[in-house]
């Protein structure tokens, strides 16, 4: 099938302002349980989009790790390119979809790092794999070869073989403070249903119908 011809109708829900939780992390949690009794791949998979103190856009897929009150959580290695960027420009937006049920979910906000002592609480709950490889890897850096992080891997492996692997100093935490938090759900015809909760000066959310 050509390019141009690929399409789908999305057909499977609506969405009204009455179907809404009034606080939209709540309803991120309904929604999040019904992304993972739909068996996706990786429900928790979202897109981070951020730029530089010039505008220039960056985007990549990165893992949700935690989400609360106090916003989105994602770790990464802060020396990376996504961390030069979020150190000039502290601000983001993540995407989450859910193919599987017709549906977006967009967050807008500030980014801040989280606290050293819950960065490290994570750290220690990887498998020993994951610390090992967040080690090694100087993310976003030219190396040479792959055989470059496997010797470093193996080096490491064997420096720890009976010791806990200790948090590496430029790694950690961030946290998406949300300003707007929009929900997305696939209709036909393109009308797609587009609720937007925005924070107002007074600190409450406000719900908004956007046109798709």
């Amino acid at each position: 099938m050509a390019m141009h011809e690929m399409r789908k109708d999305y057909t499977m829900a609506g969405l009204h302002e009455s179907d809404l939780d009034p606080d939209p992390i709540a309803q991120f949690h309904i929604w999040f349980a019904d992304a993972q009794l739909a068996k996706g791949s990786e429900p928790n998979a979202m897109t981070l989009a951020t730029a530089d103190a010039s505008g220039n856009p960056s985007a990549r897929t990165v893992l949700l790790k935690e989400v609360d009150e106090r916003g989105f959580v994602f770790y990464s290695n802060y020396e990376s390119h996504k961390g030069q960027q979020l150190a000039e420009n502290p601000r983001a937006e993540l995407l989450f979809f859910w193919q599987e049920m017709e549906r977006q979910v967009r967050i807008h906000g500030t980014v801040s790092r989280t606290d050293v002592s819950e960065s490290g609480a994570y750290f220690d709950s990887r498998p020993l794999g994951n610390q090992l490889g967040a080690t090694v890897s100087p993310q976003s850096q030219v190396i040479p070869n792959r055989e470059f992080l496997e010797q470093k891997f193996a080096e490491l492996e064997a420096q720890y073989a009976s010791d806990p692997v200790p948090m590496p100093a430029y790694w950690g935490g961030y946290r998406v403070v949300p300003e707007t938090i929009e929900f997305w759900q696939g209709r036909v015809s393109r009308l797609h249903d587009r609720l937007r909760y925005r924070r107002a000066e007074s600190g409450a959310w406000v719900v908004e119908r956007l046109a798709p």
